[in-house]
């Protein structure tokens, strides 16, 4: 059986409170079990449009995450359409960040442009470095937790818990 989904593949991710957010596959592993996807907001009561779509540039998404391909594999996340001329260089795979806190240090982990499920290098950065995504691999559902999470207010009482998310690579 063919999947429904590529590099360039829109998709909707149902968030927990309702509505939903959106994502992008912006690379695949080979054998498609991990994928890097950007993630985008605002939360709508109903799915976007192509049109709405393809709107959308890198700089929009709220988030950059590896994460397994099983909701979309399974149809839980449905495919919303193809990027029109899709150019993966213009979606980027960005570094992550991997800390082992109780020795206080930390990594910038560059994967493969072509496989987001193979690390190439890693080195040794200050272990308060910021502005990267934690080196994580996300399941679906800790996709969709985090995506209701950042398209809520603040002020919403899915906010007011503690942080969490993915699956730290230590």
């Amino acid at each position: 059986m063919r999947q429904s989904y590529q590099e360039g593949s829109w998709f909707a991710i149902p968030l927990l409170d309702g509505g939903y957010g959106w994502g992008l596959v912006a690379r695949l592993s080979p054998g498609s079990k991990i994928m890097l996807a950007y993630l985008f907001g605002p939360k709508l009561a109903r799915l976007p449009s192509q049109e709405e779509l393809n709107t959308l540039q890198p700089q929009d998404a709220v988030k950059v995450l590896r994460v397994g391909d099983m909701a979309l594999a399974s149809g839980h996340w449905r495919v919303l359409g193809e990027v029109a001329d899709w150019n993966p260089a213009l979606w980027p795979m960005p570094q992550f960040l991997r800390r082992a806190d109780s020795l206080k240090r930390a990594w910038r982990v560059t994967y493969s442009d072509a496989d987001p499920s193979r690390s190439e290098r890693e080195e040794s950065v200050p272990y308060d470095t910021e502005g990267l995504e934690a080196d994580s691999l996300y399941g679906y559902g800790s996709t969709e937790l985090l995506l209701t999470r950042l398209l809520e207010p603040a002020d919403h009482p899915i906010n007011r818990g503690s942080g969490g998310g993915g699956v730290s690579r230590s």
